[in-house]
């Protein structure tokens, strides 16, 4: 749970520091996701969940030297 907890931090806090860096830039993504197709929109976050995962393991398994 520690990590769990450690990690929805840590994307709160990227998440925070993009829509107060970059205003403009996050409602333009936010309009072109609106815009696009649920299958688009499913695909990408598929392969992004499968793209954290493995890294996650991999970052786990000692990757990296650690």
């Amino acid at each position: 749970m520690h990590d769990f907890l450690a990690a929805l931090g840590l994307l709160l806090a990227i998440e925070g520091l993009t829509f107060a860096a970059f205003p403009g830039a996050a409602k333009r993504a936010a309009a072109a996701v609106s815009e696009s197709p649920e299958t688009v929109l499913r695909v990408s976050g598929i392969v992004a969940a499968v793209a954290g995962l493995a890294l996650l393991w991999f970052v786990r398994r000692g990757g990296f030297g650690y």
